[in-house]
């Protein structure tokens, strides 16, 4: 019994560092996660460099076995800890954490992969976990519970956008002409979107001054279109209510939107962790 009890109470320990944002050991273990994760993008980076991978090949190697190793046991430490291993292993992180660990052993048999290894840039999604603080995660629910209540405006918007760039795609394919580089439809199209965003790549452009009147009307008008989502979604997030900034995580299935002050996982009803 007393084996029993202390099994489980390392796996809670491990638990609450591991899953945990709003521990300070939950916190730093984020925080060296995060600093380990960009040291192998730069390792990597550094790898894609002939000059530098000539001259500190073997030390690059070495230290990206050693976090290569240290990403394996911290997975399956992930998996030790929860009740149910498969919500992690097949959830959002668990996939990211596979994928990014999982390159460098596959470059042992095939060789050419190594640089897929640049996939545990991933991780750095990780990020949002130390940034689960009250007022960063406030604001974060916040804009996605905007976003969320403004799709069906932003796509009739886009859908009028794209309704405007096929017009004035046609429009400009009429006046111009393949002699002015208006080689198709779909190609003005590509002008009219890089127009109308204000991105103005050059490659193509009026040569006829009804077409260069046309296009300085569209110059304007995509200030205007900028301005247009920026407004739908700020005006949502003016009527959002009172956002909660509960931290935990449920242990059981791993969801973390819980109310603020909550005791119990509002999606599965396990107990969550107060320690």
């Amino acid at each position: 019994m007393n084996q029993l009890k202390q099994n489980k109470h390392w796996k809670t320990k491990l638990y609450e560092i591991i899953y945990e944002a709003d521990t300070r050991a939950g916190k730093w273990f984020d925080i060296i996660l995060i600093l380990v994760i960009l040291a192998s993008i730069i390792i990597v980076m550094l790898e894609s460099v002939n000059s530098i991978d000539a001259n500190y090949h073997n030390f690059l190697n070495i230290a990206e076995w050693i976090i290569t190793i240290l990403f394996s046991l911290e997975y399956i430490a992930r998996i030790i800890c929860i009740q149910k291993p498969t919500k992690y292993i097949f959830s959002f992180y668990g996939i990211i954490d596979f994928l990014s660990t999982i390159p460098k052993y596959i470059s042992i048999f095939f060789i050419g992969t190594h640089a897929l290894v640049a996939l545990r840039a991933l991780r750095l999604l990780r990020i949002f976990r130390i940034l689960k603080l009250a007022r960063y995660l406030g604001a974060s629910n916040k804009l996605i519970s905007a976003l969320k209540a403004s799709k069906i405006k932003i796509a009739v918007f886009l859908f009028s956008i794209l309704v405007l760039t096929i017009i004035l795609g046609t429009v400009m394919y009429i006046i111009e002409g393949s002699e002015n580089g208006f080689t198709s439809i779909p190609y003005s199209m590509y002008w009219a979107i890089v127009t109308l965003t204000t991105v103005g790549y050059g490659d193509i452009s009026p040569h006829t001054p009804i077409g260069q009147l046309i296009a300085s009307m569209v110059m304007i008008l995509g200030y205007g279109i900028i301005a247009v989502p920026t407004g739908i979604v700020t005006s949502e997030m003016t009527k959002q209510d009172k956002i909660h900034t509960n931290t935990q995580t449920c242990p059981n299935c791993l969801n973390d939107k819980h109310l603020d002050n909550a005791i119990y996982c509002n999606h599965c009803g396990e107990k969550l962790n107060h320690d």
